[in-house]
């Protein structure tokens, strides 16, 4: 069994990322996008056949819920490698089968065609090549190994309720763009799979509709909290439109919707003998 190891956070690269760790809300962030999404990515690792004695790879760990939580599923003769940029929401993950690395999935290479699975959620969004990156996680994998991916498609949004936050997420989906992040990923998913060399890929979107004040609307406030200043800097968005968003996500009788994250899964193939059509292991 391999042992555990934990790279210094120290050591952290910069993040590319626009919501960085260092923001000072990020832990508590992180814990609730947890809270919210990782419901629905265990029934998904369930779904495709997660089952003890797996090699597992989670791109993007985050704080390490999900890792943690497939430790407990693979058993004493699987193993969990986690890995992202930044380390440093990730110290307190402890189990004999789990290994913690650094990684960029752009640059950073891993063990090729060892795992079962490889996972990642909301990571491809923000990265400059998902195509490259998407090539990188089929390459990880095994024969029959599966790879996994949640991304969110702001579609839900371009026709939210009321109007004002309609009008807040035009804006905020044009200063993405700006930015080089690309809100509309998860409907893009299911070719780049296809295109990838996976097998048998499927793809499905899930669809929160909230209220003002709930888990999701706390999500966004945080977050919203945290970027003001970038975002009226950067001109796409107005103070009057932050100010009616606020009012509206902190009101609880205002339902909506934003967002629905698309899994989208597939399978690598068994490998060929040239010249030679029979299958092998």
């Amino acid at each position: 069994m391999k042992p555990m190891r934990i790279a210094s956070p120290a050591k952290a690269p910069k993040s590319s990322y626009i919501l960085p760790h260092n923001l000072s809300g990020e832990r508590q962030r992180l814990a609730l996008m947890s809270e919210l999404l990782d419901p629905m990515h265990r029934v998904l690792l369930e779904r495709i056949g997660l089952r003890p004695g797996w090699q597992c790879l989670e791109i993007g760990c985050g704080n390490g819920s999900i890792s943690q939580w497939l430790a407990t599923k693979v058993g004493p003769k699987g193993h969990i490698t986690a890995t992202d940029l930044d380390l440093r929401y990730i110290d307190n993950l402890r189990a004999p089968n789990l290994e913690v690395r650094q990684l960029d999935i752009l640059k950073d290479q891993v063990e090729p065609a060892a795992y079962d699975l490889v996972t990642a959620r909301a990571v491809l969004h923000h990265v400059k090549s998902p195509k490259k990156a998407v090539q990188h996680m089929a390459n990880f994998l095994k024969p029959h190994g599966v790879l996994l991916s949640i991304e969110p498609d702001f579609l839900p949004a371009t026709a939210a309720t009321p109007e004002p936050l309609r009008a807040f997420w035009q804006a905020w989906l044009q200063w993405s763009s700006s930015v080089g992040i690309d809100y509309f990923i998860g409907g893009k998913l299911p070719a780049l799979l296809s295109a990838s060399g996976l097998d048998h890929v499927s793809a499905e979107g899930n669809t929160a509709l909230y209220r003002g004040q709930s888990p999701w609307a706390k999500y966004w406030l945080d977050t919203l909290r945290e970027l003001r200043p970038r975002l009226i800097e950067s001109g796409y968005v107005s103070r009057p439109l932050l100010t009616r968003f606020n009012r509206l996500y902190s009101d609880p009788r205002i339902w909506t919707s934003a967002i629905t994250f698309v899994a989208s899964w597939g399978m690598k193939p068994q490998i060929k003998h040239p010249g030679n059509s029979k299958r092998v292991p």
